[in-house]
């Protein structure tokens, strides 16, 4: 074989042909050749002796090393000297085409077809590659001067992490030095092996790439017309701004997952031939190589992921100048990371199925046909999926788990943060920046929590926090071990399944099965116990509200699932070492290393195969808390834009309901397509390698050279190709969902309808993803290990028939652990962080309204505006196709075409769109026929009082909201209990339905109602069925009764001298804290501290005009 190592199946051939009568001088050099030896050596030991001394002793003896690939070997017969290439020990070889020609394989060729024959570095790292080294130098001085100066007028917090990731760089960059610096051995199959990961890589993650950009394009359209919070407006932070920060965050976060997935696949294919080589001498150094090359990647993927949020976070916080007056707060700038999550999701599914469908495509192949049809070894060289088999492993394995993981860590980080800036505005925190920052600094130094979550206010707190953490760790040790239990072959789990196996290849498929779905039950239980036990101490902290409520639950459990993640380099580099100790093994099995070697590998690949499995049973642990966090933190963000309170999610409501089964139904759709992907993939691989030992025949007995890299090329093709259905349903589905009934919210009155919908899509998709995914990742595991067993020498060992029916249940586990079940990792998560993304209290495309008026009707309808500028005429076009305004109180509505009226505005959401119509036509009233009146206020302020009398005096009906309390609200205010949002939504939801009831009717309505609190208040604007969420103008008006603070006491001491009234005076300072006015609102203010009579007429005042404007208009 030109210019490699001798096999000991060579060894033996040369043998074999030394001790024959017909030896004569060409055997002779052909003994010389297998063997790399120059030709005095083996004149020197004698062919007697050469046969004596045996393969192994041969293979000790001459350490033999190669300086090159044999491509410039002399094409002459004689014999000609060439120069080594690759060192191994000092011992020198010369050898002759003609004779590697005439090895195992007649005119093998030395580079394997499809195949580059130079190493693949991406664009950056070429461009990178030509630069001067001083130049360089000089701009990576620069470059990290620039991000200290800003991590520095950021936070002393972000040049730690700065620091601790640079500090994790320079030891990855030792472990790499240190690992490459070992010798190589046997180069066979390792460079096609890297040639196909590394083609492979390029390909799908150009494929990526594209899609990428048109997904930012996406992105950029919808966020040029989503709302923006008050927060952002206030702190001038517009649409377009929001939309650009979102992009390049986005992208971002794209190129570090893809960079994370790179740098995995990068040192696998390089440490594995390694590997193999250590495994020679011992099993010690081959384990050592692989657990260092597996920690290289672990500390460049987290390190990535901390300090790019972390690069994005200071140049926000310096460029937007947060915490400046009129600025953004700290708080909220969380919020603009969420493009960097979704970014790392995007990629790390993509490649998690394109990967998994890869390596498991040619794993199903290669086995099918060479193992349980041929029935040559696994990794045997005869078949011609082998090497396709390997650059799976490499593809599938260490490159889409290291996307994944980094994924994990991004969006719990990102998920924390915003929780955490939540929960300190929430309690009024001086220095809310600690909470923010906390998880970037666990993931760089651990557990932190002293340092950073002391606070004056709960000056305990941290030691709960401390105690979450250590609930997460726990829980990361707590999944390993359970996972291990059911996948490892010292267990009796798998043992039994691999007893199964002994009657037949149904009875080990329902072995399996069975063992999968018992295997949910114990990570469950963990889980929940660990939410739980998270929340409790978090709400335990001593951190409250401005209502004295606990607010300390949610960031518990983000503390906990950052403890748990915290482990996350020790678990990545434990998922690493399988992949690479499994191409060892391949190495070893194609080179045809000794039995001892192949044992060493086998025994490391059993590990591998052990740590591969308790990684995917930490990475759906992780998922879960991280789901969690994704959750709340979406309805944290609904609640910002949508302006009212969003902490309840009813799935009595069908529609909600209906988006769960949807959420249910992504989940076991999504994995069905992956595992047929998979299936027709494999298919192609079968058809092949059949074709290939049909046509030809020789290759069994090693006269024929299989065509691996024609199935290197149906594998890769076909990957790229099944990886787009799957992918595409999981980023779409959510978008439509939440559009369809953010529609539909709208026509019925419900305008937080989409968002509800959502998030039960996610809650049952989340459930379902973690349940299906532990099902799945165990099975297959068991399977694998299963069959592991049975070939250690168990139950018959190697092609006996119960190692035929445990191979056949290792190829139904392979798509279940290594393509559906990691992928749904990433989907549940991308689930929440795409949402995230994308949220919108407004669909962009809804808002669009046209006003005409013509004679005494007014009319908001679709228009035939073709006439006017292209971009309004495209607006009203798709304003027109999506919807039908309501033509006020027309009644012959057919007469209002376009033409016969008058265009006044046309309104994009509350945003009014400048058209230069030469027309004039009268201003545009409100929507609505009738007006809902509240009358606002603290207790005492005379609200029932004023209302009722208001109500009789314009003949309106009157709500008092005190009479739609519930008992349990009387008696926690009777006892002197200051009423939460939990207490107060239910009740003002009451209230909303009954203004929609009355507003329908065609009623003018009267509310008394505190409504302290701008949320509370938007409940109540939500009652006009026509109302944008922000904007502020609709049916529902709001006066405030104003009291000094010494009258409000003096009237309610009188009341409850009475005993008429639950509310009793002790409570009243807590409601003037409560209250909450923005000047945005235009709330009008009345004095009634004067006589009821005189404020009724000051009030009267006030309504009766903007009645009489509803009367002639309608």
């Amino acid at each position: 074989m030109g210019g490699k190592y001798p096999s000991p199946f060579e060894l033996d051939r040369a043998q074999r042909l030394a001790s024959t009568s017909e030896v004569d001088r060409i055997f002779l050099d052909y003994c010389c050749a297998a063997l790399f030896l120059p030709r005095n050596v083996v004149d020197c030991l004698g062919v007697k002796n050469l046969k004596q001394q045996g393969n192994c002793a041969i293979a000790t003896k001459f350490k033999i090393q190669r300086q090159g690939s044999g491509g410039d070997l002399p094409q002459s017969g004689e014999f000609n000297p060439f120069p080594v290439a690759r060192r191994v020990n000092s011992f020198q070889a010369v050898a002759m085409d003609d004779d590697m020609e005439g090895g195992l394989y007649q005119e093998r060729t030395r580079t394997f077809p499809n195949m580059r024959s130079k190493p693949y570095s991406p664009l950056i790292f070429r461009l990178l590659m030509r630069i001067n080294s001083r130049v360089l130098l000089v701009l990576l001085l620069f470059g990290l001067g620039a991000l200290f100066y800003i991590g520095a007028s950021t936070s002393p917090i972000i040049v730690f992490v700065y620091s601790v990731c640079i500090i994790s760089f320079l030891v990855s960059i030792y472990l790499t030095k240190w690992v490459l610096s070992k010798d190589e051995g046997p180069p066979d199959g390792s460079e096609a092996i890297r040639d196909g990961a590394e083609g492979f890589f390029r390909t799908q993650y150009g494929t990526i790439s594209k899609m990428a950009i048109l997904l930012a394009l996406v992105i950029l359209s919808i966020y040029l017309f989503r709302s923006t919070t008050p927060q952002q407006e206030s702190s001038g932070l517009g649409r377009s701004t929001s939309a650009y920060i979102t992009v390049a965050a986005f992208l971002l976060g794209a190129l570090c997952s893809g960079i994370a997935g790179y740098v995995g696949m990068w040192v696998s294919v390089r440490a594995n031939v390694r590997v193999s080589s250590a495994a020679r001498r011992s099993a010690r150094e081959a384990l050592q190589i692989a657990v260092r090359a597996g920690g290289f990647s672990a500390l460049v993927v987290v390190g990535m992921a901390v300090i790019g949020i972390a690069v994005l976070y200071a140049t926000f916080y310096v460029w937007l100048e947060v915490d400046s007056p009129g600025a953004m707060k700290v708080s909220d700038l969380p919020l603009l990371l969420v493009g960097y999550g979704f970014g790392a999701s995007f990629v790390a599914l993509f490649a998690q199925l394109g990967g998994g469908i890869y390596t498991k495509a040619a794993d199903v192949g290669a086995d099918l046909v060479g193992k349980v049809e041929q029935g040559i070894p696994e990794d045997d060289p005869r078949n011609p999926a082998v090497i396709a088999d390997l650059v799976g492993d490499n593809v599938g394995d260490c490159a889409a788990r290291g996307a994944d993981l980094f994924e994990s860590i991004a969006a719990e980080i990102i998920s924390a943060m915003i929780l955490g800036g939540t929960m300190a505005q929430r309690c009024k925190i001086e220095d809310p920046s600690g909470f923010i920052l906390f998880p970037l600094v666990v993931h760089s130094f651990d557990l932190s929590t002293r340092w950073m979550l002391y606070t004056e206010q709960a000056p305990s707190a941290w030691l709960n926090f401390a105690l979450c953490g250590l609930v997460g760790i726990m829980t990361a040790y707590i999944f390993v071990y359970i996972t291990k239990y059911y996948t490892d072959y010292k267990h009796e789990p798998v043992r039994t399944l691999a007893l199964s196996s002994s009657t037949g290849h149904g009875t080990n498929i329902i072995a399996g099965v069975s063992l999968g779905l018992e295997s949910t039950a114990l990570p469950v239980l963990v889980i929940s116990i660990s939410i739980i036990s998270a929340f409790w101490l978090g709400q335990t902290s001593g951190l409250v509200d401005e209502s004295g409520n606990p607010t300390g639950g949610l960031f518990g459990t983000a503390v906990a699932t950052m403890g748990m993640l915290s482990t996350a380099a020790y678990v990545l580099t434990m998922d690493m070492f399988g992949p690479i100790a499994d191409n060892a093994g391949g190495i070893v099995e194609m080179s045809q290393q000794p039995e001892s070697v192949r044992e060493i590998t086998d025994v490391l690949d059993a590990v591998g195969n052990t740590t591969k499995a308790t990684t995917k049973g930490f990475a759906i642990g992780s998922a879960a808390l991280a789901s969690f966090l994704l959750f709340s933190a979406y309805m944290d963000e609904v609640a910002s834009f949508a302006h009212v309170a969003f902490n309840q999610v009813d799935i009595a409501i069908p529609e909600v309901f209906i988006g769960g089964l949807l959420g249910s139904m992504l989940i076991y759709l999504f994995s069905a397509w992956a595992c047929a992907a998979v299936g027709r993939s494999a298919q192609e691989v079968v058809n092949e390698v059949r074709r290939q030992f049909i046509e030809r025949p020789g290759i069994m007995d090693y006269k024929e050279k299989p065509d691996y890299g024609r199935c290197v090329s149906i594998v890769a093709s076909a990957s790229l190709r099944e990886m787009i259905k799957p992918g595409a349903l999981a980023i779409i589905s959510p978008i439509v969902v939440g559009f369809l009934f953010r529609v539909l919210g709208y026509y019925t009155g419900h305008p937080l309808l989409g968002a509800k919908v959502v998030a039960a899509m996610l809650m049952f998709a989340t459930v379902s993803g973690i349940l299906m995914a532990l099902f799945l990742n165990t099975a297959g595991g068991a399977w694998d290990n299963a069959k592991k067993y049975i070939e250690t020498g168990a139950l018959g060992g190697k092609g006996s028939d119960c190692h035929k029916a445990a191979v056949t249940g290792d190829t139904v586990g392979d798509p279940f652990k290594d393509t559906a079940g990691p992928s749904l990792h990433v989907l549940i998560k991308m689930l929440a962080t795409i949402t995230l993304d994308l949220l919108s209290s407004e669909p962009a495309l809804k808002l669009l309204e046209v006003h005409v008026r013509e004679g005494d009707g007014v009319a908001s309808k679709p228009a035939r505006l073709l006439h006017f500028s292209s971009a309004i005429g495209c607006a009203l076009l798709i304003n027109s196709i999506i919807e039908n305004m309501q033509c006020g109180s027309v009644n012959d509505k057919s007469r209002l075409p376009f033409g016969n009226g008058v265009l006044k505005e046309c309104r994009f959401g509350s945003k009014l769109l400048p058209i230069p119509v030469p027309n004039k036509g009268l201003r545009l009233s409100l929507a609505s026929e009738r007006l809902a009146i509240v009358l606002m206020g603290v207790s005492g302020a005379g609200k029932s009082t004023i209302g009722g009398m208001l109500a009789k005096v314009i003949n309106a009906r009157f709500l008092d909201a005190d009479d739609y309390h519930p008992q349990s609200n009387k008696d926690k205010m009777k006892a002197g209990i200051p009423l939460s949002d939990e207490d107060r939504i239910p009740w003002l939801e009451t209230l909303h339905d009954a203004l929609r009831v009355s507003l329908a009717n065609g009623e003018t309505v009267i509310l008394g109602c505190s409504a302290l609190q701008k949320h509370y208040r938007e409940i109540l604007r939500c009652a006009d069925p026509n109302y944008v969420p922000g904007s502020f103008t609709c049916a529902v008006k709001f006066i405030l009764l104003s009291v000094a603070a010494d009258v409000l006491a003096a009237r309610l001491e009188k009341r409850a001298a009475e005993g008429n009234h639950f509310m009793p005076s002790k409570l009243l300072q807590s409601q003037l804290d409560s209250l909450q006015i923005d000047e945005s609102e235009g709330i009008l203010k009345v004095d009634a501290s004067l006589d009821p009579q005189e404020t009724l007429k000051t009030v009267q005042a006030l309504v009766v005009p903007s009645l009489s404007e509803q009367e002639s208009l309608s």
